[in-house]
């Protein structure tokens, strides 16, 4: 008993560290949950996700999207394999804090470990670099699927 209590104390210190040390480094609770987070665990909370995002290539533009449009680099297309196409939903760049509302328009991304692909000009809108190439976002439904209203 004895020493299962200092084990778990032992562990709480070094949690302790941990939090403190990402806090210094600029990161929010939610990156540092994130980042301990094992990459094959879903973050399955109903429309809400915790993970890395990529950008399209600029090989993609013009190419048919799972919905049928063309892709266009300057736009807000995003690609997911959980969210249904149509919907719209908000990225943030846990890093950042910069955030931008994306229409899911695509399948992909097919890379382990990465959870939407954006445009790159929403890439840029959010803060993530050609140079860094992947960013750790949350990614939060909006809307299941958007709404056209036409007027009469």
């Amino acid at each position: 008993m004895e020493r299962q209590r200092r084990r778990l104390s032992r562990i709480a210190g070094v949690a302790t560290v941990a939090i403190l040390w990402g806090l210094a480094a600029g990161l929010s609770v939610v990156s540092m949950m994130a980042l301990a987070a094992p990459e094959s665990t879903p973050h399955t909370v109903p429309g809400y996700q915790v993970g890395k995002a990529s950008f399209y290539a600029s090989h993609y533009a013009g190419k048919t999207m799972a919905d049928g449009t063309p892709m266009r680099l300057g736009s807000n297309n995003a690609a997911s394999l959980t969210l249904p196409l149509g919907a719209t939903a908000r990225v943030t760049d846990l890093k950042t804090g910069r955030s931008a509302v994306v229409v899911i328009r695509d399948r992909g991304p097919y890379v382990k470990g990465r959870i939407i692909d954006l445009s790159p000009a929403t890439a840029r809108r959010i803060g993530l670099t050609r140079r860094e190439g992947v960013a750790l976002v949350s990614v939060a439904l909006l809307a299941p699927r958007s709404v056209q209203i036409s007027n009469p």
